[in-house]
């Protein structure tokens, strides 16, 4: 159940893609791609996969998927086998993370939308006003020019990123790649737990690759993150460890101390915080979804 990688190519009238699907059309399997992804499913059900999240979609739902990161929408068969007017419909945006430049998302104005284009690395479901004011402009984008429609994905993107009206989905460890080479402070913190995770790391050695005091540090990666850098550990131990259990079908132990764990209770018990199931409950909800090859 390895992710597929998708390449998604832009044509000489634009940069980025603009879909409709339509019944059958949106039949996907398991996979990811280096673009960011924003889909609104304006008329269908299911179970979407997005990292290590399991959730239910429904008319109305809208979701920012960040680069690299795997996921899978299973629409219910209804859906997909209906056709015209009574077929299931999506509305598919793809572009790259840089679509409007280094120097346009260092400017102080797009402070908040540069802010959301990092935070969707986990996934991001729209919720609130949002989700209901943005279905027209989706409707608006299928029929306007390449230039205009570079004006509404700008438009769309900055309403979410002001409003902040969505919730993460996934956690960190599950991405397909730790994100781009932007090598400031936090990402360099990022960088060093994706790769020792499954080593022993304390806070005094984070600290010092960023030269400063523990306590220092554990509020400056507080007020980065929204969450302790124990937590954020965490996160990535268990998205490994998810990733592990699907896609390399690993038994549980075996994951334990793959993912840096010497003690299998401490591994449960972190595996439910964060996924709300056991590890082996995990793994058979995974198992049950017979994912479209």
């Amino acid at each position: 159940m390895k992710p597929a990688l998708r390449q998604i190519t832009a044509t000489p009238e634009s940069s980025f893609l603009v879909r409709k699907d339509v019944g059958v059309s949106m039949l996907n399997n398991w996979h990811y791609h280096p673009e960011i992804e924003l889909l609104f499913i304006k008329k269908s059900s299911g179970t979407w996969l997005i990292g290590d999240h399991i959730g239910h979609f429904q008319n109305g739902d809208m979701v920012l998927i960040g680069a690299n990161l795997p996921h899978c929408f299973r629409h219910e068969y209804n859906h997909l086998a209906k056709k015209g007017s009574t077929a299931g419909e999506s509305i598919c945006i793809k572009f790259v993370s840089d679509i409007f430049g280094c120097t346009f998302l260092n400017m102080p104005e797009t402070k908040a939308l540069k802010a959301l284009l990092f935070n969707c690395s986990n996934g991001l479901q729209l919720t609130g006003k949002t989700k209901h004011s943005l279905p027209l402009t989706f409707e608006k984008m299928l029929s306007a020019s390449p230039g205009k429609k570079l004006i509404y994905l700008l438009s769309i993107l900055e309403e979410i990123a002001q409003s902040k009206d969505y919730v993460s989905l996934s956690s960190t460890g599950f991405m397909q790649t730790p994100g781009d080479a932007n090598q400031d402070k936090i990402k360099l913190v990022f960088e060093y737990t994706f790769n020792n995770y499954h080593e022993k790391i304390t806070l005094n050695e984070v600290a010092a690759l960023l030269n400063m005091t523990m306590q220092s540090f554990c509020r400056y990666f507080k007020s980065k993150t929204n969450k302790t850098y124990i937590r954020f550990l965490m996160e990535v131990k268990i998205g490994f460890a998810c990733r592990l259990l699907v896609e390399d079908e690993k038994n549980v132990s075996e994951v334990c101390y793959e993912c840096g764990y010497n003690n299998m209770s401490h591994f449960n018990h972190q595996f439910k915080a964060i996924t709300k199931k056991t590890p082996l409950e995990y793994k058979k909800d995974y198992l049950k979804m017979q994912l479209v090859d």
